[in-house]
């Protein structure tokens, strides 16, 4: 089998090396040259990694075909493509719907909207597809952790946190520099905040079958330092900014 990746991006890249260094079978993986610094990169690293000269070589030459473009340039590029129906033809393309697509696409081929993340190069973390396919979720099962999500519009909503991915991580830089600022070194400042929130997610992942609720309870102590962040934050309207960003995303995604 030979899985292709339209779109050199971050997100490839990570799939790419998930993919490389599972357990899935697989002859070569064909990626385009979009971004040429990730593509060289790749080829370098894992040895079944072949250059397309362009996009229709690598629907040519694959039996899967990942696309992991932007929407502006998914909506100008994937209608002149030529798909086969044999085809399975998986979207990480976050506001072009499986309709559009199908319209798109022309041929009836298989077609699958998923949703990896970065960690997905660990083969960690949830992989949202729609519709539900019992192979692309034992393909993504490999490399992370498949939600099958039988309905379109739910799936929007998973689209939608996926956006807070990046604020995440802007959390982790700010506390690290409130650190550094107090003359606490990167490297030490950094360490100890990226340890801080593995571990509180994996004590989140622990505590997954009980209400989130109760990890927020459980962590604070009357007039305790977690007392007075959850009262702060909330008085400053932290997390309903929260709410109002995600609405907006929503918003976003469902026209």
């Amino acid at each position: 089998m030979n899985l292709g990746f339209i779109g050199t991006g971050k997100i490839s890249s990570s799939v790419i090396t998930g993919i490389c260094t599972s357990k899935i079978s697989f002859n070569k993986i064909i990626i385009s040259a979009r971004n040429k610094k990730i593509a060289r990169t790749l080829k370098q690293k894992f040895k079944k990694i072949i250059i397309a000269k362009d996009n229709q070589q690598i629907i040519d030459k694959c039996d899967w075909v990942f696309l992991a473009v932007t929407p502006i340039v998914g909506e100008k590029i994937i209608k002149d493509l030529k798909f086969k129906s044999k085809q399975t033809i998986v979207s990480f393309i976050s506001t072009i719907t499986l309709s559009q697509l199908k319209k798109a696409i022309k041929v009836k081929a298989k077609i699958i909207r998923a949703i990896p993340l970065p960690p997905i190069s660990l083969k960690k973390g949830p992989v949202p597809i729609c519709p539900p396919d019992k192979r692309v979720k034992a393909f993504f099962d490999k490399i992370g952790t498949t939600v099958e999500i039988k309905n379109e519009k739910s799936s929007i909503n998973f689209w939608a946190t996926s956006g807070m991915m990046a604020p995440f991580y802007q959390l982790l830089s700010s506390m690290t520099n409130w650190l550094v600022k107090r003359g606490v070194k990167r490297d030490n400042a950094q360490k100890y905040i990226t340890s801080l929130f593995l571990a509180l997610s994996e004590d989140a992942v622990a505590n997954s079958k009980k209400d989130l609720k109760y990890l927020v309870k459980e962590s604070q102590t009357p007039k305790g330092l977690n007392e007075q962040g959850v009262k702060e934050l909330s008085k400053a309207g932290f997390f309903k900014s929260l709410d109002k960003t995600l609405n907006s995303i929503h918003k976003r995604l469902s026209k």
